[in-house]
């Protein structure tokens, strides 16, 4: 699952790992992130400290024997770590699946940790390159869009899950509060509202105007998005 920052990806990985058969693995890709771009982000050290920041033997582990002997591995990336070295070649061997999320909303979260970011930081342009990518290759990824998760759960995981040839449960739908051993050390500075979730809450569209500084980046976004958007799995009807 490739998605970009403040995309409910943490709640969408508790919910595949409350399916049982399923294994996961939160942000692989991410001390390699830190260890090349030099960026200050909470816990740098200790991220880069306790997770392999060489992306060659991540790759390798994530294309070797799933852990815990379970049928179903699910491996949430976020996009903006694709740095230029990594080599794609291994993605084919995956089901790859996009998370985007509307950029205005996605903006005015991200800018309260960084308030100054760039269209690299969304994770867009890594979306949009590795859609083309793929596609270049017959492979067109499905995409799901954060707003319709919150919104009607289980039509659209059901929606994802027959995507991605998956049997759907209902267990997808909640889960127990608290800390995971799957998170990476970031978790006690990023994870706080998802450690008290026990499921998908829907949200209600916060309107506000976006600092002006970030107006010529939001319409960069909207484009990306859009072309994502246009082709987003729908929701289906469930019981």
């Amino acid at each position: 699952m490739w998605s970009g920052p403040r995309n409910i990806s943490t709640a969408l990985m508790r919910s595949f790992e409350a399916r049982g058969d399923a294994a996961v693995v939160d942000e692989p890709l991410y001390a390699h992130y830190l260890k090349q771009t030099g960026l200050d982000h909470p816990g740098r050290d200790d991220v880069i400290a306790h997770h392999d920041a060489d992306w060659r033997v991540v790759v390798a582990g994530l294309l070797g024997d799933i852990p815990n002997n379970k049928p179903i591995y699910y491996q949430k990336h976020m996009a903006h770590h694709l740095l230029p070295e990594v080599d794609l070649d291994w993605i084919e061997n995956l089901r790859s699946a996009f998370l985007i999320r509307e950029p205005r909303a996605m903006l005015a979260s991200l800018a309260k940790v960084i308030p100054n970011p760039t269209i690299e930081q969304t994770g867009l342009p890594q979306q949009e390159r590795l859609d083309q990518w793929l596609g270049e290759r017959g492979i067109q990824p499905p995409v799901v869009d954060s707003r319709d998760v919150l919104m009607n759960p289980a039509g659209t995981l059901r929606a994802l899950c027959d995507s991605l040839e998956l049997p759907y449960t209902d267990r997808m739908l909640s889960w127990e509060a608290g800390p995971r051993t799957s998170d990476g050390v970031w978790a006690k500075y990023w994870y706080a509202n998802v450690e008290r979730s026990t499921g998908f809450a829907a949200s209600t569209p916060k309107n506000g105007e976006l600092p002006q500084r970030l107006k010529t980046l939001v319409k960069q976004c909207e484009r990306i998005y859009q072309s994502l958007y246009d082709r987003r799995l729908k929701p289906v009807e469930t019981e």
